[in-house]
């Protein structure tokens, strides 16, 4: 399942950023952890480390796609199913089917990636005192992002919901936050609780928020930043924290929706929506999202597709429609391979203040609920709510998972929602990720999740 070109490329270009510092690095390979004495000397070195994490953070194991479109097989309602992997690759059918194996290479590959991304930010977070002053606040701040964007996504996986409750007992992660010297020396340091976990990924991303600046071409700004947190304070309960992490990335004033729903998708350069994407190219990126979702016609392999059941669910007239092609069988948000992975939209942020403020109740922040629910049903021409009693939390609801579906999002909305996966309850180990059996045969201290232990 590797896409061998991007891993080759990940080496060069790490190998060239590593290199371009001082020619005595030319014969130093790209390592877990770098001689701080030796790589991490100059101010550029360090910057160059830091594009490297980035490089990690759209490695296809993680947000070059893995971890967006697995999660979604997973959250596929096993009775009524409204996507279907059709694929020969056993991996992603273990976990469409909830059959995960505690051998799964693809969890094991997620695993490992995430963890060699966040040493790579570590090491960063190490030598900030030779980074220049007048950019060392930034280069923090993005730091600090990446690992608390990654940690947060290893929780949901790997550990229960936050909604579960028992946070301060349910295992999560191991916290790893100083160099390691070895690929798997993170593995001598035990789980972490939940509440352990969300406590690191709350500091991480406040601090990079507080660090970073208003904008930051395609990296990571206090916006970015803002909008992950929205996503961390949801599946924590916490809503009134959430609209406000909402509210602060729309009156931001970066970002506006893009005037047709398609245009925010297949794009070689961010659309006025995205907050955040991963930046894919003919020359380097990964794009998985394209390679299991889209047709052989738009070069991918179309090993997932869409059933009637999910089409169903969209309103006479919605154009989320038109965006299906194939007879409604595949989704079109991923039909360029050389386009870029959104991680959040500005239409995901009008959606998680209309929810917080309908949960909260006024005084509202930003705006009332219907005025944002507008703003994404009117530019699918949809309908407007004129009055508030015209939808429920329910509603709320669908319209995002209509809006966010084949984009990660919906197996995270189903746990903190406490909504079960079809017979599955949302607090089952069964749509929990397994600790991979690699990690645990190397560390006794490592303890495996509860349902994989049956």
């Amino acid at each position: 399942m590797k896409n061998i070109k991007s891993k080759i490329l990940y080496t060069l270009v790490l190998t060239v950023f590593f290199a371009a510092g001082c020619d005595g690095l030319l014969d130093i390979n790209p390592k877990q952890s770098i001689d701080a004495e030796v790589a991490l000397n100059t101010s550029d070195n360090v910057e160059a480390v830091l594009i490297g994490a980035y490089n990690a953070l759209s490695d296809d194991d993680l947000f070059g796609g893995e971890i967006l479109f697995e999660p979604d097989l997973l959250a596929d309602n096993n009775l009524n199913n409204e996507v279907q992997w059709t694929g020969t690759f056993e991996e992603p059918e273990q976990i469409w089917r909830k059959d995960i194996q505690v051998e799964n290479g693809q969890v094991s590959a997620t695993w490992s990636a995430a963890y060699n991304a966040i040493n790579l930010t570590n090491n960063v977070l190490s030598a900030l005192d030779v980074v220049d002053e007048d950019i060392r606040d930034r280069v923090e701040g993005e730091a600090l992002f990446i690992r608390g964007i990654i940690y947060f996504n290893l929780l949901k996986l790997y550990g229960l919901p936050y909604s579960a409750g028992n946070v301060g007992t349910n295992l999560g992660v191991p916290l790893v936050t100083t160099p390691t010297d070895e690929i798997n020396e993170e593995s001598e340091i035990p789980r972490e609780t939940v509440q352990a976990g969300y406590q690191r990924v709350l500091t991480d991303l406040q601090n990079a928020e507080s660090l970073l600046p208003p904008t930051n071409g395609v990296y990571a700004s206090a916006p970015v930043a803002a909008a992950i947190l929205s996503r961390v304070h949801l599946q924590m309960g916490n809503y009134d924290l959430a609209r406000e992490a909402a509210d602060r990335v729309i009156s931001s004033g970066n970002y506006t929706l893009t005037t047709n729903y398609a245009d925010a998708f297949n794009r070689t350069s961010n659309s006025t929506e995205d907050v955040f994407s991963i930046q894919v190219s003919e020359q380097d990126g990964a794009n998985s999202m394209n390679l299991f979702y889209a047709s052989s016609a738009n070069g991918g392999r179309g090993d997932i597709l869409v059933r009637p059941p999910h089409i169903s669910l969209y309103e006479a007239g919605d154009d989320r429609l038109n965006l299906f092609y194939d007879s409604d069988t595949r989704t079109g948000k991923w039909s360029n391979q050389f386009g870029n992975i959104g991680v959040v939209r500005l239409a995901e942020m009008y959606l998680t203040r209309a929810e917080g403020n309908f949960r909260e109740g006024a005084p509202y922040v930003g705006a009332a609920p219907m005025a944002d629910l507008n703003e994404v049903r009117g530019r699918v021409n949809l309908p407007l709510y004129t009055l508030p009693t015209e939808f429920d939390l329910d509603d709320i609801l669908l319209e995002r998972k209509l809006e966010l579906m084949f984009e990660g999002q919906l197996l995270h909305d189903l746990k903190r929602t406490q909504q079960d996966v079809g017979d599955i309850s949302y607090d089952s180990g069964q749509i929990t990720y397994p600790i991979p059996q690699r990690e645990i045969d190397v560390n006794t201290s490592l303890d495996q999740n509860d349902y994989y232990e049956q």
